[in-house]
């Protein structure tokens, strides 16, 4: 089955996203959709498909294939029965030049499992070597565990697979990790088996994804619709129990833009893009914020060697009773959370009453009313102050960089 048309300026500005619809008879096990358009004049088209039951993937820009089958799909749509009946290509105009974009779907059908074979990163199966836990404060029995709150797979524009994203992250020193790839979840089925072998904790996450802006959910065991007002998207996740958070609100093209009815109370104030932390914006972003935000940092990670580069690059670190998926997120949703630049740098930790630096000599610890003092370390490396504002306090050099934060 092939499926011409044209895609115009006028089109995308009246509706983005356009479901082309197309017939599956019954006795189908599985359907291949190749898309081709011409992109020389910087067109963009992103690519999904939901059956007659609702959303069955997506992968946006980052592919122009994809395989849908009753047992196994292409990462980013999710497997399962093929059901007879209407089903539609999901086509997001992203970018259309004014002269317009010709695009093709070709549409195939299979009546017996797809020969379509994963790849999965085998080399996830040796032991892993992790670098030590650091030593830090305790408060009572609850921790401080150390995680990335932001990275992704093969499932949407990552290269890794969901065990070599573990396997880096247990290298990494990393005791939770959020697998957030775009607008899907079919990533998901993989975490509980990768969390066993890497011993990292894997929450299940997605970020949502759109031209006005991203925000990630955690712990929603629902597919979250990205067609909807980002505010539905909040009250989805919490109706769910999981928790939402603004991306990189200040981050060029992706900068936060959306309408919101309920202000949302996390949010990643430190992204990578923050490359030079003498830059006030993500703090001014934050001040300026009408509701208390609990910072968070997320690394973006989408493969080695690439930008970001570094998993792990903000820290996020979250006091709580265990490293489980509902600890990880009781902590944050209590505000229990301090951002670094890496594992084993500065840190600065709100501890009960009290504010506790940690290897943070010679810096300067910034209170939430500006007010400012040196840091003057003990021999074990630590100064603790009274806990006596609200706000974020932040560790700072002596040229006004950011080192780390905490709620």
């Amino acid at each position: 089955m092939r499926l011409d048309g044209v895609w115009w300026l006028e089109d995308r500005l009246r509706q983005q996203l356009r479901p082309v619809p197309f017939e599956v008879p019954p006795g189908v096990s599985g359907i291949d959709v190749r898309l081709e358009y011409d992109q020389s004049a910087g067109a963009v088209l992103d690519l999904g498909c939901a059956g007659p039951e609702g959303f069955r993937g997506w992968s946006g820009g980052a592919r122009q294939e994809f395989t849908v089958g009753a047992r196994r799909s292409t990462p980013g749509y999710l497997a399962g029965e093929i059901l007879p009946g209407v089903w539609h290509v999901w086509l997001g105009l992203h970018r259309v030049p004014p002269e317009g974009v010709r695009y093709s779907l070709e549409i195939t059908f299979s009546d017996k499992r797809t020969a379509r074979a994963l790849e999965y990163d085998q080399a996830g199966a040796a032991a892993l070597e992790r670098p030590p836990a650091r030593e830090l404060p305790t408060v009572g029995a609850r921790r401080w565990y150390a995680g990335d709150l932001h990275a992704h797979t093969e499932h949407s524009d990552g290269t890794l697979t969901v065990g070599g994203l573990a396997s880096l992250a247990a290298q990494t020193g990393l005791d939770f990790l959020a697998v957030t790839d775009h607008n899907t979840i079919s990533h998901y089925p993989f975490l509980d088996k990768e969390s066993a072998r890497s011993g990292v904790t894997l929450i299940p996450g997605q970020e949502v994804t759109t031209d006005l802006g991203h925000a990630n959910v955690w712990g929603s065991k629902e597919w979250i619709d990205f067609r909807r007002p980002a505010s539905q998207w909040m009250k989805q996740a919490e109706k769910a129990g999981a928790l939402f958070s603004v991306n990189h609100p200040l981050a060029g093209d992706c900068a936060w833009r959306h309408q919101l009815t309920t202000q949302p109370s996390i949010a990643e104030i430190w992204h990578w893009s923050w490359f030079d932390r003498t830059w006030g914006w993500p703090l001014a972003w934050m001040k300026r914020h009408p509701a208390a935000i609990i910072p968070v940092g997320g690394s973006d990670f989408h493969e080695p060697d690439g930008m970001p580069a570094s998993l792990g690059a903000p820290i996020t670190w979250v006091l709580a009773d265990e490293c489980s998926t509902t600890a990880i997120l009781s902590g944050i949703a209590a505000g229990r959370t301090a951002v670094s630049a890496d594992r084993t740098g500065p840190l600065v930790l709100r501890c009960g009453d009290e504010i506790t630096t940690v290897d943070a000599d010679g810096l300067i610890l910034v209170r939430p009313d500006e007010t400012r003092v040196v840091v003057r370390a003990d021999r074990a490396g630590r100064q603790s102050f009274p806990a006596s504002q609200t706000g974020v306090y932040r560790l700072e050099t002596w040229r006004n960089e950011v080192v780390a934060l905490c709620a």
